[in-house]
């Protein structure tokens, strides 16, 4: 009995496991946020308001979130290909696959944003066979998407990968018995195991592409009103000492990515209590 009550004291208890998290959520995550959100209201509320609403605030808004959704709406679906077919086949060279997914994790952004920027400029590997075409990607929101899908697409298949694996065969090959088409079995059976980590995948994505700079900044050609992700004009205002509109710009963005991010964290756990009640219903 004396053993069993050491060994319960090895790990610390509740209330000193919260105190740690909560000081160190609050030294990492809510001081910075909260002196962020005091510093941009070093402006009057009407100077704050009419810094966020600015047009070239705005359209910088809807460049940095319309690319970074459609960056993982790709990512989500390529992500899973790639995952099924790291988890469900053998080939040679697999390792080595496995290994590049977590290039873009290694790889500092600002070198992926020269390398992608050579390869897709008007006179690059790609650019130059794409231009005849009439089809423009470098210093255009094409190519912000192809960075923003470059730096996402780990998010995705790291998240479904380890799903895939846990994945029992037996509801496969039941299904199959019964006559099951490939299709059907994927959609009837398989897919609803995904959505939760599908959903996870899709979110961290999302949120790396809404806030990245390093990657984006020599592809998109920063022009106002065309190529302006809104990381690089909070940079701009910065280096203009305009240090309370940058705060304020930085301030809109993160309220409407955590409005995003809410709805796709609600709609997750949604998801994952309609898998339990159909799994206990089944």
């Amino acid at each position: 009995m004396i053993g069993s009550r050491k060994q319960d004291r090895v790990l610390p208890g509740l209330n000193l496991s919260l105190g740690f998290t909560v000081l160190y959520l609050s030294l990492i995550v809510l001081i910075p946020l909260l002196a962020l959100v005091m510093k941009s209201f070093e402006l009057s509320l009407a100077e704050w308001w009419q810094t966020i609403t600015n047009a070239r605030v705005l359209a910088s808004y809807k460049l940095s979130l319309m690319t970074s959704l459609v960056a993982a709406l790709v990512n989500l679906v390529f992500g899973l290909l790639i995952a099924w077919v790291l988890v469900r086949y053998r080939f040679p060279g697999k390792r080595i696959v496995d290994g590049l997914i977590d290039l873009p994790f290694a790889l500092p952004t600002a070198v992926a944003g020269i390398a992608l920027t050579t390869i897709y400029a008007p006179k690059g590997w790609i650019g130059s066979m794409l231009v005849p075409l009439g089809i423009k990607v470098a210093y255009s929101p094409i190519g912000i998407t192809i960075a923003l899908i470059f730096i996402g697409i780990p998010f995705v298949v790291r998240t479904v990968q380890p799903v895939l694996q846990d994945l029992e065969a037996d509801m496969e090959e039941a299904a199959a018995l019964l006559g099951s088409y490939r299709w059907r079995t994927f959609r009837k059976v398989i897919l609803p195991e995904l959505i939760p980590p599908l959903l996870t995948g899709f979110a961290l994505a999302f949120a790396r592409g809404i806030g990245e700079y390093g990657s984006v900044v020599f592809i998109s050609g920063n022009m106002p009103f065309k190529t302006e992700i809104a990381p690089l004009l909070i940079i701009t205002k910065l280096e203009q000492y305009q240090y309370s509109q940058a705060a304020a710009v930085a301030v809109g963005l993160l309220l409407i990515s955590f409005v995003l991010l809410s709805a796709i964290n609600i709609l997750q756990r949604w998801s994952n209590r309609h898998l339990r009640t159909v799994t206990k219903g089944a």
